[in-house]
């Protein structure tokens, strides 16, 4: 269908932004992180407009299928907004793909934005339409009231510059319920990513959560390319046993022969995946013996996060011990 990898306009002051909920309700999102999000979208000159349907909410804390499309129709077709932002993740937005119009996203490409469960619409999107998305905050990301600086200096340099931009490290991060007690924050100093298996790298990025990248196996929903850097993380719902099994489910994949690299994002606590099990998982992987693989980045569902293109280039070096990834967010790319 439309297979080049299109960069949409980046975001710039004076911007409408939809907030659309193709997965869980913002009715789950609290007053005082709807308050802090609201200033930090102010700050950055980005008016927020809301889906109409945003805050119906069922047994799953989510919406009908029919709500939630109509809120993606909405927000790509208007066209008065810039770009899409999702209120959070959730389990369920696989429901919509065999509902979604797509040429109404490829006749308005636009900036769409998430992360998460996310992941399913910003692989179907690149796949069936050619449009890069970016893998970053949520719209509910914005609410914190601290340690999101590094976050929203990210977000600016990957949605809102067309320049080239190298993934520094933060300084700190943090694994807590800030969504719950704002005040009790517990950020550790970032020791910086770890370098597993050395070597260089270029590619298109495609990936996400793993375990929900994983529900595309065998789809039309997964854009192929010729030479791919698998960015992946996970959530503490994922252990080490799930890990090397979603692992191995992706190296069956037709695809993984062009795999050129894979980042891994820092996994929660909670998982129990530390970093002597993920040297124990990927030793064992023969398929992974000749790539570089880096781990402990910041992205993923600790704090905080940087965006990156799904669909857009990355070069990754991974020698002697330092990492570099530097991004490619400046144009279209041809085949």
């Amino acid at each position: 269908m439309y297979m080049k990898p299109i960069f949409p306009k980046p975001l710039g002051k004076g911007d409408k932004i939809a907030v659309i909920a193709p997965s869980r309700s913002m009715s789950i999102i609290s007053a005082q992180t709807r308050e802090i999000a609201k200033q930090r979208f102010d700050d950055l000159g980005l008016e927020l407009i809301f889906g109409k349907n945003v805050e119906e909410s069922d047994d799953f804390l989510s919406s009908s299928i029919e709500s939630r499309v109509e809120d993606l129709h909405w927000a790509f077709s208007d066209k008065n907004i810039n770009g899409v932002l999702t209120v959070i993740g959730g389990f369920n937005s696989n429901q919509l793909l065999k509902y979604i119009d797509w040429e109404i996203i490829a006749e308005n490409p636009k900036v769409f934005c998430g992360y998460s469960d996310i992941t399913i619409l910003c692989n179907a999107i690149l796949a069936k339409t050619g449009l890069v998305t970016f893998y970053g905050p949520h719209y509910s990301t914005f609410g914190q009231k601290s340690q999101v600086d590094y976050t929203v200096d990210h977000f600016q340099k990957c949605v809102m510059s067309k320049d080239r931009f190298i993934v520094e490290p933060s300084l700190e991060w943090s694994d807590d319920e800030w969504w719950i007690d704002q005040d009790s924050r517990n950020p550790v100093k970032n020791q910086g990513p770890v370098v597993i298996n050395e070597g260089d790298a270029e590619g298109f990025i495609i990936g996400g959560n793993i375990s929900t990248f994983c529900l595309l196996s065998g789809t039309e929903y997964v854009r192929v390319f010729d030479d791919i850097v698998l960015f992946l993380e996970d959530d503490c719902g994922t252990n080490a046993l799930l890990l090397d099994r979603f692992l191995q489910s992706i190296f069956h994949q037709d695809w993984f022969e062009n795999v050129r690299g894979l980042v891994i994002g820092r996994f929660q606590n909670n998982s129990g995946i530390t970093f002597d099990k993920l040297m124990e998982i990927i030793g064992s992987k023969k398929e992974l013996s000749n790539l570089p693989v880096v781990v402990d980045f910041d992205f993923g569902h600790t704090e905080p996060r940087f965006t990156f293109p799904v669909g857009g280039r990355v070069s990754l070096s991974a020698d002697n011990g330092s990492v570099t990834i530097e991004v490619d967010n400046r144009e279209s790319y041809l085949e």
